[in-house]
């Protein structure tokens, strides 16, 4: 208990005069000086940083149960793609996601911005402070190196929630960069290649200082490395997305799940030896039917909203393969009689990827990076370098360890389907529900098809759902990557407090 007071108040501490808006009494007893002066002192201030992912804080004078950063960026991401359905109208934000109607003023994003830059600006004390100290201390060099992936991590989601995807247009606004406590309060946004640059850099910086072993709930050497691997590939340098994924893979540090333990992955992520880098709850953090992740997307019939659903477009692109156990995560609700029931005449589908940590309904340690995406990230950039066969044997990798031995490619594509069309659908299908989806169709230059009912559809009454039919007539059946929506508005505290922040159009 004494412990985890100490890092309350060194959460306090650090983060306390970087947002206003955090309600948080000064403490005489620590400074940030005496705090780097010891590896405990560090290792409890980096901690602070670590637990904003995951806890509920005051905002706006208020703690809103519904705000997290991890269950805003999910609904942020996720819920903007063709994987979940919306299963009803909602006050809660998160319905924009699904219907597209974004402003400044909605509250989710308004969050994960204030948290992102609170996260952000907690690190670059203590990375002022550490490096000020000219320390050679190992172990010191791997909670900076922390520091400075946890800034790469923060400012890459940022960019890919509030601007456009680097192949789209990189000279786009992408986010403000805050890598120094120098900064003015106003500055401009960066171009979302500038923000790219910048991850890139603090990436390898943080890969260079972390050399001490961590468990999988800290940064790593090798989760910035599998944080290189996604940014490069999301800026089309394929080889580079290729050459971090190779280091991970070839740190032999992870192994695939198998047919056997996949279904156990998720609930087990801080001992599955797939994950490279997760935020560890435990159960003193569930927050069960309010503000959790799994919230909205599960329920027992005592805890969980359980209004969104796996969508009827991810079940039929899965629906050729029902021995795969990518299935177990996907858990229809069914009555007495084994008919699945519907809610507003959508089918329930309910999702577990974020339950059942120790039996629990709605806890789980999320994962940020494990090793089938750096499989998989390899995949597509060998498949956009012409090196078809190289890719369909990664894609068959995973495939193996997912109950679908007999189903191979064997370096042959299927008829009417091209290497990247492979790749992504079998991505679709592995990290489903991980906040993936919406960035690889975007970034790759793709229509989303929600061509089936559910309320993202404008204009929608409920009376108009019939599954037996494909909805025409709606807006936001196709939603292009040049659709303006695909990414959300910069708050409006930023844009009212600083006019230097363009808005987006």
């Amino acid at each position: 208990m004494k412990k985890y007071l100490f890092s309350i108040i060194v959460l306090l501490l650090i983060f306390g005069n970087s947002c206003k808006n955090l309600d948080v009494a000064p403490s005489d007893a620590i400074s940030t000086e005496t705090l780097i002066t010891t590896t405990d002192g560090l290792t409890n201030a980096l901690n602070g940083a670590y637990a904003l992912f995951k806890d509920h804080i005051t905002f706006n004078g208020t703690i809103d149960q519904n705000n997290m950063y991890l269950r805003q960026f999910y609904h942020l991401s996720d819920f903007a793609s063709d994987d979940i359905v919306c299963g009803q109208v909602t006050t809660d934000p998160l319905f924009y996601s699904f219907s597209l109607g974004h402003s400044p003023s909605q509250g989710n994003t308004r969050y994960f911005w204030y948290v992102s830059y609170k996260i952000i600006t907690g690190v670059n004390t203590v990375i002022e402070a550490v490096e000020k100290s000219g320390t050679q201390d190992p172990a010191k060099l791997q909670l900076l190196g922390e520091c400075y992936f946890l800034r790469a991590f923060c400012h890459f989601n940022l960019v890919r929630l509030f601007g456009k995807p680097y192949s789209v247009d990189p000279n786009a606004d992408g986010v403000i960069l805050r890598t120094n406590l120098t900064d003015p309060s106003k500055k401009k946004r960066s171009t979302v290649a500038e923000v790219y640059a910048a991850v890139i850099a603090d990436a390898e910086k943080a890969a260079s200082l972390m050399t001490q072993p961590r468990t999988v709930q800290y940064a790593s050497k090798e989760a910035a490395w599998a944080l290189l691997s996604r940014v490069n590939l999301y800026k089309e340098d394929n080889q580079k997305a290729i050459e971090y994924a190779n280091m991970v893979i070839n740190s032999k540090r992870f192994s695939l799940a198998t047919a056997a333990t996949y279904p156990s992955l998720f609930a087990n992520a801080q001992t599955s030896t797939e994950t490279i880098f997760c935020i560890a709850f435990t159960p003193v953090d569930d927050y069960g039917k309010f503000g959790s992740i799994a919230s909205m997307i599960y329920s027992d019939g005592n805890s969980g909203w359980g209004e969104e659903y796996a969508s009827s477009s991810l079940r039929n692109v899965m629906s050729k393969h029902p021995e795969d156990v990518r299935w177990y995560y996907i858990v229809p609700l069914k009555d007495g009689n084994g008919i699945i029931q519907k809610k507003n005449g959508i089918e329930v589908y309910y999702i577990s990827k974020f339950s059942f940590q120790g039996g629990l309904p709605n806890l789980s340690s999320p994962i940020m990076f494990r090793l089938s995406e750096m499989y998989l990230n390899r995949a597509e950039a060998e498949a956009k370098l012409g090196n078809t066969g190289v890719a369909l044997d990664d894609v068959d990798l995973i495939r193996k360890n997912r109950g679908l031995e007999n189903s191979l490619y064997n370096k042959t594509l299927p008829s009417g389907y091209s290497a990247l069309d492979v790749v992504l659908e079998e991505k679709r299908i592995e990290m489903a529900f991980e906040g993936h989806r919406t960035y690889d169709i975007y970034r790759n230059k793709r229509a989303m098809s929600k061509a089936y009912w559910g309320y993202h559809l404008a204009g929608l009454k409920e009376t108009d759902i019939d599954l037996s039919k494909t909805p025409t007539g709606y807006a936001n059946l196709s939603v292009n990557y040049t659709n303006p929506r695909i990414i959300y508005f910069v708050p409006i505290d930023e844009v009212l407090s600083n006019t230097l922040a363009t808005q987006n159009q």
